[in-house]
């Protein structure tokens, strides 16, 4: 690697470092990050399981309008919205 291909790489780290999302802006105090690990801890001490689905792009974008008018938390909204839907099919299905 040539000196200049180095000098980019260490402009477009030190670049990235400045614009990216979550870093705080000079002179105020950013919250501490939540270790990944720390993360995975609560999780599962809440009963949480990661669960990974493809949804319709429209769909995902009503599933975020919801979360944004119920408080932000997208789990949250996606838990009640299966827990209300698999009660209704168990209504349905049991009447």
């Amino acid at each position: 690697m040539k000196k200049t291909d180095l000098a980019k790489n260490d402009a477009k780290k030190l670049m990235g470092k400045m614009t990216a999302p979550g870093s705080a802006a000079f002179g105020t105090t950013a919250a501490p990050a939540i270790d990944k690990r720390e993360q995975r801890k609560r999780d599962q001490a809440l009963g949480l399981v990661p669960f990974a689905v493809k949804l319709n792009g429209e769909l995902v974008k009503q599933l975020q309008q919801r979360a944004t008018e119920q408080g932000g938390d997208m789990n949250a909204t996606v838990a009640e919205l299966l827990a209300l839907g698999l009660a209704a099919v168990s209504e349905r299905s049991g009447s």
